[in-house]
């Protein structure tokens, strides 16, 4: 939940002004700032100024913390995805980059969905050899292209488990550790990597991925699922009230969606409407209320209240970061993990 937060706040808050604003081809006016200019992206494509845009953001430390960035790296798989043509040439003028910064690239090569990706990805080896284990671990399926991540781990089936029963190493030897599977469920900045990829390209695909979440905003035992839902429902409602286009796509495909799905597709067109979008952000917050309150009878415990607590803050600083106000009087901690003394500020009477 703190990587969420954490880019929330620094696409937010911590991008300089003018620290991306400046792109080849991007008028100034000393006030634009680099998410402005990626969230326009999509209504006039300038790909030949995207690799000024990353230089920039790396430049300004903005691509450090791969838990902090998802949204840069769906924006810049989005453009190479939607030029293959010019991909090599994107990819060329992006590079030097300092190590640190480097995995954004490996990551937006293997997310771009461009056909021969895989030839990108090699080709990198040799200009960013410190990289060679990330790169070869996309190159043989043990990562994930963005395409194969599950919403959450795959169950174990009958199967799966009788198998287990007639394995020698599950009553002798050491166990082997688990690894950790990338879904949704574990990493909910993927979230943001489908914002990116919608605001660089202006495509159903990834507002039809971040709306398969949206059952989820009525989670009654999962707390972890029940703030990610919430968190996709609350920014398509947001977005789209400043988004014509993200109007139009849920107006047309929420009716074509999944039972759980089409009523609360038509809930976020109601709320936008009506210019009621902060009923959203209050309904999460009180669905979070109503689980601190009760409580799934299996997970009450320190921890779980604890989580709880984060998840409140979290929803609360969702709804300042989105929409560009702090007088809120949220404690939250830009760029970074959620402060005790805000856990506090909300679990206290």
């Amino acid at each position: 939940m703190r990587r969420v937060l954490s880019l929330i706040l620094w696409i937010a808050f911590c991008l300089p002004a003018g620290a991306a604003a400046n792109p080849p081809g991007q008028a100034s006016t000393g006030t634009d700032s680099g998410l402005k200019w990626m969230k326009a992206y999509r209504n006039k494509p300038e790909p030949l100024a995207v690799p000024a845009l990353i230089r920039a953001l790396s430049k300004n430390g903005a691509l450090k913390d791969p838990d902090a960035a998802g949204f840069y790296v769906g924006f810049l798989a989005g453009v190479l995805g939607a030029n293959p043509k010019t991909a090599p040439r994107l990819i060329e003028q992006i590079l030097p980059l300092p190590f640190e910064d480097q995995w954004m690239l490996v990551r937006a090569i293997a997310y771009s969905g461009l056909p021969n990706w895989r030839d990108h990805m090699q080709l990198l080896v040799a200009r960013m050899p410190d990289r060679a284990v990330l790169i070869e671990r996309y190159l043989t399926g043990q990562f994930p292209t963005l395409d194969q991540v599950r919403l959450e781990p795959r169950k174990r089936s009958t199967m799966d488990k009788v198998r287990g029963v007639f394995k020698r190493e599950t009553y002798w030897g050491p166990k082997a550790e688990k690894p950790r599977e990338l879904t949704f469920e574990s990493s909910p900045d993927l979230i943001d990597v489908y914002w990116g990829l919608y605001f660089a390209t202006g495509k159903d695909e990834p507002i039809l991925r971040i709306m398969l979440l949206l059952p989820w905003a009525k989670e009654r035992d999962n707390v972890q699922k029940l703030t990610i839902g919430s968190m996709a429902k609350f920014t398509l409602a947001v977005n789209a009230a400043h988004d014509a286009r993200l109007r139009a796509i849920l107006r047309r495909v929420g009716p074509h969606q999944a039972k759980p799905i089409q009523p609360i597709v038509q809930e976020i067109i109601e709320a936008v409407e009506t210019a009621d979008t902060g009923r959203i952000r209050r309904d999460a917050l009180a669905a979070v209320e109503e689980l601190r309150t009760k409580g799934p009878g299996s997970k009450r415990d320190m921890a779980w209240w604890g989580k709880v607590g984060e998840t409140t803050i979290a929803l609360g600083c969702l709804g300042a970061a989105v929409t560009g106000q702090v007088e809120f009087g949220l404690p939250c901690v830009v760029g970074g993990a959620l402060s005790s003394a805000a856990l506090r500020y909300f679990t206290a009477p």
